[in-house]
């Protein structure tokens, strides 16, 4: 499969937003129906129990630093800079961003969550590094 590979964290990640998504508006209407919510404004939605802000906030999360990764998987494909190494740290980065929904979405224990997240960037900001670097050299 060579290169391409790249891919497949490339799309894992792009399942997980639509998991999130799909969890998020699952657990808003299941408790807007089930507590007789009437949601005309944004601020109205701060009255939902944090299961469904959580998983609201995640999905936010998912439409940060996984941009980067999006753009770079992209750019590491359209210069031939797809290693071995890019491919272990974007498999890395997809399995810990999935370990930090889960724990987001869940029982959300902030420090846990962080350490989760802070790895999954570590593997990020490898790619990035070496893809400036192999640009540049």
């Amino acid at each position: 499969m060579g290169p391409n590979l790249i891919f497949v964290p490339f799309a894992g990640t792009m399942l997980l937003t639509l998991v999130v998504w799909v969890v998020m508006y699952y657990r808003r209407i299941t408790e807007i129906q089930s507590r007789g919510l009437t949601v005309k404004t944004r601020a109205d939605l701060d009255l939902l129990s944090p299961a469904a802000v959580n998983s609201s906030n995640n999905l936010q999360n998912l439409f940060e630093l996984p941009v980067t990764f999006y753009a770079l998987v992209l750019a590491l494909h359209a210069t031939n800079q797809v290693d071995w190494i890019h491919i272990i740290c974007a498999f890395a980065f997809l399995a810990f961003r999935v370990v930090h929904s889960a724990i987001h979405c869940t029982y959300n224990d902030i420090m846990q969550r962080f350490s989760v997240y802070v790895v999954s960037s570590i593997f990020l900001w490898v790619m990035v590094v070496r893809f400036a670097l192999a640009i540049v050299t």
